[in-house]
């Protein structure tokens, strides 16, 4: 299979390893110093860039008919206007906040708790996610992704980085060192306290999440999740 790298950062650097390990061919490392010459070759892309860039890289891959597997965050106010350039282009589009196949069974446990837990309101939920110094945004899109898994299983209705209002999740943004990724969701009562976390030990298990989900992907049509790479939409 051939690939197009759209970003060739660290996470990029570390996705070619493991496309080559597992076969396939790099057709396109693209960065800020290059063009798109070559994405048309490729039988999938994958983005793994900065806010600024991830439009322009989905949308010169649905105008050039390559699925694009998308693991950029920060740029999901222009989420709906990619979302209708992929139906208009009959493209195939997979965007996730973590490829991390261990993150994406840790979104099903959290819904699943999120409904328990939703019949039990003397239960207070936060999060507190913490991430390498180096990361742009904050919360993290994996920690948006948890918080909208609990409001859609719950009477939660938003989050907030700040004092939490009565129906608002708290979210604790720790900017540290070289932290891959630990995201942490605790519920807490006047008695005990109910904790589930999730603990990235490294780079790797996000670059293998995106190979695995741009092979499902090539040569499909359509708007997907990874509860469909996974098969997890059947629980």
């Amino acid at each position: 299979m051939k690939i197009a790298l759209l970003g060739y950062g660290k996470m990029g650097q570390v996705i070619e390893r493991i496309a080559l390990e597992r076969g396939h061919e790099i057709v396109l490392k693209k960065d800020e110093f290059n063009t798109y010459d070559g994405l048309s070759t490729a039988d999938v892309a994958i983005d793994f860039s900065v806010p600024s860039a991830a439009v322009s890289n989905i949308s010169s891959c649905f105008n050039a008919n390559v699925p694009v597997v998308s693991g950029t965050t920060g740029w999901l106010e222009h989420y709906d206007e990619m979302i209708a350039l992929c139906k208009a282009k009959n493209g195939g589009f997979i965007s996730s906040s973590n490829f991390s196949l261990g993150v994406n069974l840790f979104f099903e446990f959290n819904e699943y708790l999120a409904k328990i837990m939703s019949k039990f309101d003397h239960y207070k939920v936060n999060m507190e996610e913490i991430h390498h110094d180096q990361k742009l945004d904050a919360p993290s899109g994996t920690a948006i992704s948890l918080a909208k898994g609990i409001i859609e299983n719950s009477n939660y209705t938003n989050w907030t980085l700040d004092t939490p209002k009565e129906d608002q999740i708290h979210i604790e943004a720790i900017r540290v060192g070289t932290v891959p990724g630990t995201h942490t969701v605790t519920y807490n009562s006047d008695v005990d306290s109910i904790e589930i976390k999730h603990t990235a030990l490294n780079r790797e298990g996000f670059a293998l999440g995106a190979v695995i989900a741009a092979e499902w992907l090539a040569g499909k049509h359509g708007i997907y999740t990874m509860k469909d790479v996974l098969n997890l939409n059947s629980k």
